[in-house]
């Protein structure tokens, strides 16, 4: 009777101390915190870049683009934002310690690092090449890989720090003509899970993300590959349907509220999750309806291996009235100069 009571106190000891932690870990105030977002000039990383900044923080963004950074900074200056925006290529190691350095130099810490830049090739696997793999890989694993360890010695010299790894549902269950897209994303989720059991001991929280369709307006700047019309206008339609996709603003929201707890793992929206379940208890389920995607898809041929972006891979079904909310996203998010007021008809 004693060794069970001394259990049982000493299991309510723990459960309580575990609340406390939890806690703590949630109530994560982002306020003069400094957050590093890469590929912060477009899209969801533009979005993620207003959220965090409506929550008091400071913003440090990088991409290629030089005209993409300045009017991503500009316009986070005008919302008030205390901002630093500069051209970083995550694949090129020799431009990621000076960015860095420069945010620590600016700001004297590093607090939260957002792995966001990403690239999208669309295609049948017979018009991807070797290097469209390696591309994939050096923006999807490697530059976040690179990031994160000229960030780690910041967030250690402080004993705390967020990282959030922004992947996919591709990460999880590969998706038909997204093959370089999809692979290298599962490497970026077990980079991202391996990262997280070694650095929780040290205060550091790393949070895995797994969205699916997202309403960002990026699918201008894809890369489409043979059929490259066809394929545009697949993706481009899928993205913006209102059911299976998600507006980049709330998508944001949950990102910023998953890196707040610490979060292990977000995936998004519902339908999302459900698939991801399913194919943990059924993949051969999931493979025969990906299979059955795969024969609705434009099949080989076209350009071939070359490629053009999704603004230069226009039809007459893309855009249309069935991308309407992702042209609205790509104009609000800086995917493109001007909105559209209309579009061709079918």
């Amino acid at each position: 009777m004693m060794n069970r009571t001394i259990l049982s106190m000493g299991a309510l000891a723990a459960g309580g101390a575990l609340a406390l932690h939890l806690l703590r870990r949630s109530n994560y105030n982002f306020a003069d915190k400094v957050v590093v977002i890469t590929g912060g000039s477009r899209g969801l990383g533009l979005e993620l870049a207003r959220r965090f900044a409506a929550e008091g923080a400071r913003i440090a963004l990088c991409a290629r683009t030089a005209a993409d950074v300045a009017k991503a900074g500009e316009e986070l200056q005008r919302r008030g934002a205390d901002v630093f925006a500069a051209i970083c290529d995550v694949t090129d190691p020799a431009q990621i310690e000076p960015f860095i350095d420069e945010v620590v130099d600016r700001w004297g810490r590093l607090d939260v690092l957002v792995n966001n830049a990403g690239i999208i090739q669309v295609g049948p696997l017979e018009s991807m090449t070797e290097a469209d793999f390696r591309q994939a890989m050096d923006v999807h694993l490697w530059g976040p890989l690179r990031m994160t360890l000229e960030a780690l010695p910041h967030m250690r010299a402080q004993n705390a720090g967020r990282i959030v790894n922004i992947a996919s549902i591709g990460g999880k269950l590969s998706v038909p003509h997204l093959l370089p897209y999809c692979a290298s994303k599962f490497a970026l989720v077990g980079l991202s899970q391996g990262m997280r059991t070694e650095l929780a001991r040290e205060n550091i929280w790393v949070t895995t993300i797994s969205p699916g369709l997202m309403r960002t307006g990026s699918p201008r700047n894809a890369q489409f590959k043979g059929r490259h019309r066809e394929e545009y206008a697949w993706f481009s339609i899928s993205g913006a349907a209102p059911v299976i996709s998600l507006g980049s603003g709330r998508a944001a929201r949950r990102i910023v509220e998953a890196c707040r707890r610490g979060s292990s793992e977000l995936v998004f929206p519902l339908p999302i999750q459900l698939v991801a379940r399913i194919h943990g208890l059924f993949p051969e389920l999931t493979e025969a309806t990906s299979r059955l995607v795969q024969r609705l898809l434009p099949e080989a041929g076209g350009m071939g291996t070359g490629s053009r972006q999704g603004k230069e891979s226009e039809s007459r079904w893309s855009p249309s009235w069935l991308t309407w909310l992702n042209e609205r996203a790509a104009a609000r998010n800086n995917e493109i100069r001007e909105a559209k007021e209309s579009f061709g008809g079918l």
